[in-house]
C-alpha cells in the first residue's frame, strides 16, 4: 500500500512526513521542481502480531508495511504551470490513497503560502487542482474515443464514451469522482485512470500543539469538510508529532502520556487509512515465522491465502482459523486445537480483522 502525502506549501506534510517515517529529510521540491520526492517504508505497528512474537519467541517477525511518498508542495494554479503533471500528479496517480495536510497553526515565522490561513480555502485549492487535471485527462481521452468510434463503432467503445462522459459531467458540476453513485463494473473500467478526485483521502489538520487540549472542538468545527465514506478527518501537530517520533524508545510513551496524545501520528494515520481503503490484518504464526498480511474486508480464505502464495490459493483445501484472542489466552496453536477452539473453514469463509490462520493446501 502506498499512500501520498500533499498539501500547500508551509502547511507541515514534510514535518508528518518526518513524524511517520521517523526521519529527517528535508522538505521535497516544489510541484515544478525536477528532484524525485521522498519516499519511505514504514513497518505497521500491531500489538496482536508482538504478542505472538512472545508466543513464537524464535520466530522471525515480519511486519506488514505502507510506503508514504512526499511528494512537491502544491500551489494555486500549478496544473496550468509546464512539467506540473510529469513532475507531480505522475506520481500521485500511483498511491492507493492520498493524505491531505491542512494548517491550522499560528506561526509568523513560518508565512502562508497564500497569506492567511483559512482552512477550508486551502482545501478548494488543492480539490480544484485534482478537479482540473482528472478533466484534462477526461478531455483527451473523450476526444480521442470519438474519432475511434466514427471510424469502427463498438459497444465497449460506446460504453466507455457514456461512462467517461458521466464523469466529465460531474467534474464540470465540481463534484469529485468519489462522490460518484457507480456500478461494480464502472468502477473497474475508471481504476486504469486513477483518477486524483476519486482516491480516498484523509485530511489532516496541523494544529499547534498549544492546540492539543482543543483537538475534540477543531475537529467539529471542520467536519463538514468530510462529505463522503471515502475522506476522513485528524487532527494532530506534525512537529510535535516529529519530535516525539525522534525519542528514544523508552522515553516516547511516557512524553506522549504527559502531553496527553492518545495515539501516535503513526498508529493514527495507519488506523485511518486502512478504514479508508477498506483493508484489515490477518495474521500467521508458527516456529519460524509470524507474520502480519494486509487484505480487504471480505476477502474469501482462498483469495487471502493468494497473498502468501499462488501455489498456496491454488492448491487450497482448507483453513484452520483462530481469533487472536483466544490464541493469545491458550498460548499456543496446538492448546487451541486440543481445546477444540481451532476452526476448519473452507475457500468461501470471509478472513476477519486478527484471525490467526493456517493454510492447508497440495499443488
Amino acid at each position: 500500500m502506498q499512500i501520498g502525502i500533499i498539501g500547500l506549501d508551509q502547511a507541515g506534510k514534510t514535518t508528518l512526513f518526518g513524524a511517520l517515517t521517523q526521519s529527517s529529510k528535508g522538505p521535497a521540491p516544489p510541484a515544478s521542481g525536477k528532484r524525485n520526492a521522498n519516499l519511505s517504508i514504514v513497518k505497521v505497528p500491531d500489538p496482536r502480531l508482538d504478542r505472538l512474537h512472545e508466543l513464537y519467541p524464535t520466530a522471525k517477525k515480519v511486519q506488514a508495511d505502507i510506503e508514504y511518498l512526499d511528494v512537491g508542495g502544491l500551489a494555486k494554479g500549478a496544473t496550468q504551470r509546464k512539467g506540473f503533471q510529469e513532475q507531480f500528479l505522475a506520481s500521485l496517480r500511483n498511491v492507493d490513497a492520498l493524505l491531505c495536510v491542512l494548517r491550522v497553526f499560528e506561526n509568523d515565522a513560518v508565512p502562508h503560502s497564500e497569506g492567511s490561513i483559512e482552512v477550508r480555502r486551502d482545501w478548494r485549492i488543492i480539490e480544484e487542482e485534482f478537479l482540473f487535471s482528472d478533466m484534462s485527462i477526461l478531455d483527451s481521452r473523450i476526444q480521442k474515443l470519438n474519432k475511434e468510434i466514427k471510424k469502427i463503432k463498438g459497444q465497449d467503445k460506446q460504453q466507455e464514451l457514456d461512462l467517461l462522459n458521466k464523469c466529465l459531467s460531474a467534474l464540470e458540476e465540481e463534484k469529485p469522482l468519489r462522490e460518484l453513485s457507480l456500478t461494480v463494473s464502472e468502477e473497474k473500467a475508471l481504476r486504469g485512470y486513477q483518477f486524483l478526485t476519486a482516491k480516498p483521502i484523509l485530511l489532516v489538520l496541523n494544529i499547534s500543539e498549544d492546540d492539543l487540549d482543543k483537538e475534540t472542538e477543531i475537529l467539529k468545527e471542520y467536519s463538514d469538510m468530510v462529505t463522503d465514506n471515502s475522506q476522513g478527518l485528524v487532527a494532530l501537530s506534525a512537529r510535535l508529532e516529529m519530535e516525539i517520533a525522534q525519542l528514544p524508545d523508552e522515553d516516547r510513551a511516557s512524553f506522549q502520556e504527559e502531553l496527553g496524545i492518545r495515539e501516535p501520528a503513526l498508529n493514527k494515520m495507519i488506523s485511518n487509512s486502512y478504514e479508508l481503503l477498506g483493508l484489515i490484518p490477518f495474521l500467521t504464526a508458527g516456529e519460524k515465522e509470524v507474520r502480519a498480511w494486509t487484505i480487504r474486508k471480505n476477502t474469501r480464505a482462498q483469495d487471502a491465502a493468494g497473498e502468501i502464495h499462488s501455489d498456496i490459493q491454488r492448491g487450497f483445501i482448507r483453513a484452520e482459523v483462530v481469533d487472536f484472542d483466544t490464541l493469545s489466552e491458550l498460548g499456543s496453536l496446538v492448546k487451541c486445537k486440543e481445546k477444540g477452539v481451532l476452526r476448519l473453514e473452507g475457500k468461501d469463509y470471509i478472513v476477519q480483522d486478527g484471525d490467526v490462520i493456517t493454510f492447508r493446501f497440495n499443488v
